[in-house]
């Protein structure tokens, strides 16, 4: 029989896992008796997606009926729901640049219409994060933009969408992850910002959420050396001032496993800690981190080393009691409120029209409806943890069934690579394509679309990243989404149709 302390450890735990399903050959065998014994929920990812996800979901709630089912679906580059074929729906950037709330509204109300329809209770989203800094690695389009109160009013939008169809809005990465230019995957950020700054721009789409009525904030592996050395997921100082801003809701933590963290003072470590700082619930997220960290069974592995510290942090009081049973009284009130709510009729949503109306051309002779087909260079970055910029599904959409792609790893091909690649789409025959992601702070990138310039004047660009500052020497279609969506669009649009 698990022991309580156990089952109070567990009631605060949020893990991914490998697998499809909750029983059965090819089912993880800790999953069910976690959930048995109050584990608070699991995390989806990519890997966890079959077209039988409704009744995995259905499973798990069986098991466990407060079990909350979390999914880190944004729209637009950031996708689980459909990571085979790419997302339909807009993302943040190109609901940014659109600048219309009603659209960004809409767009969480289908978010959660879909999250509801496969079981899921919360969705990791919106970001909330002001992308100051244009190097970096981990947010970028994932944000609605560099402008604070742009970024506030759309954060508002989309929690009141998602939220009003019943499902919990999650805003993150709590107190702001836009100015940095390191990856919190692979590294621990140090934002060396005036707190003063801090609170006037990174803190105010929190604010505009908290004010939405957000049911949960997520936390980021962050430093602000300000306010101490530790970063903000474990440091008491930052989450005490979330709730000074007057939130109540779950605090949720980043994953833990995110190198931030596992590096530095561990998972079993971080989760303690965090717990102990102010949060609630403990996400030990995507079980695919690189290296020592990869095993077939590094899921239990991350869960039980996140468990057994809470557990032994309990019994010898390092952690107080009343802290754990706190944070799980705060998940469970969350769980009751979703299963009795009663989501909105969400009105017919039409993703593509939205992201159509987003694209924004630089240059002349963009359309050509002449065009008998498309020959692609796909010279974006390598894919993140976080996102997977370099997809083909982006890629095979632009080119069609009767187009040309040829995928170029820009940053380590040697000059004949390169030239050989642009070659390859040149001799095709369809008009030249460049899919770029980083046009300001990626030379390789840059220098691609100078080379084509110089070989086919008539090229076109298509950017799928932010838009750049500095001016291309061929005409630009900013699509500002690495998205099923965003690349129909983009392909319909070069094809003068």
């Amino acid at each position: 029989m698990t022991d309580e302390l156990t089952r109070l450890a567990n009631s605060v735990l949020w893990p991914g896992f490998f697998g499809t399903r909750l029983d059965g050959d090819g089912a993880p065998t800790w999953l069910r008796d976690a959930l048995e014994n109050d584990l608070a929920g699991l995390v989806y990812f990519g890997q966890n997606i079959t077209e039988d996800l409704a009744q995995l979901s259905a499973q798990i709630h069986e098991a466990n009926p407060d079990a909350l089912i979390g999914i880190d679906e944004e729209g637009g580059s950031v996708t689980r729901l459909e990571v085979a074929t790419g997302s339909t729906l807009p993302g943040a950037a190109q609901l940014g640049v659109l600048d219309d709330v009603e659209a960004t509204r809409s767009t969480g109300a289908e978010l959660a219409r879909r999250a509801r329809a496969v079981g899921v209770d919360v969705v990791l989203g919106p970001v909330a994060d002001v992308n100051t800094d244009p190097r970096n690695p981990v947010i970028g389009v994932r944000a609605f933009g560099a402008d604070a109160d742009l970024v506030s009013r759309h954060v508002a939008a989309e929690v009141q969408g998602m939220q009003d169809g019943g499902v919990a809005a999650c805003v993150k990465h709590f107190p702001g992850h836009g100015d940095t230019h390191l990856d919190s995957h692979h590294a621990l950020p140090v934002i060396e910002l005036d707190p003063a700054e801090i609170e006037r721009v990174h803190l105010e789409p929190f604010r505009a959420a908290i004010a939405a009525g957000v049911e949960t904030i997520m936390t980021a592996h962050i430093v602000v050396p300000a306010w101490g050395e530790r970063p903000a997921t474990l440091n008491p100082d930052v989450l005490a001032r979330l709730r000074g801003m007057g939130f109540e809701g779950v605090i949720i933590t980043d994953a833990l496993d995110m190198a931030a963290v596992r590096e530095s003072v561990g998972i079993g470590g971080g989760a303690v800690q965090a717990l102990a700082a102010g949060a609630d619930l403990l996400c030990i997220g995507n079980p695919t981190n690189p290296g020592d960290a990869a095993s077939s069974d590094q899921d239990e592995r991350d869960y039980l080393s996140a468990r057994e510290a809470i557990v032994a942090a309990l019994r010898t009081g390092e952690l107080p009691r009343e802290r754990v049973e706190q944070a799980r009284d705060r998940v469970r009130a969350l769980a009751a409120r979703l299963r009795a709510a009663a989501p909105a009729q969400t009105p017919a949503f039409d993703g593509g029209a939205i992201v159509r109306r987003t694209l924004r051309v630089t240059g002349a002779g963009v359309a050509d409806a002449d065009a008998s087909a498309l020959s692609v260079v796909d010279a974006r970055r390598r894919a993140t943890l976080a996102v997977d910029s370099a997809a083909s599904y982006v890629a095979e959409a632009i080119a069609g069934d009767d187009g040309f792609r040829v995928r170029l790893d820009v940053q380590r091909a040697t000059p004949e690579e390169r030239d050989a690649a642009l070659q390859r789409a040149i001799d095709a025959g369809g008009r030249l394509v460049l899919l770029i992601d980083r046009p300001d702070v990626d030379a390789p990138q840059r220098e691609l679309v100078e080379l084509a310039a110089q070989h086919r004047p008539d090229a076109v660009v298509v950017n799928v990243g932010l838009a750049a500052q500095r001016p291309l020497p061929l005409p630009v279609v900013d699509v500002t989404a690495a998205s099923r969506a965003g690349a129909e669009a983009a392909r319909a649009l070069l094809l003068g149709s």
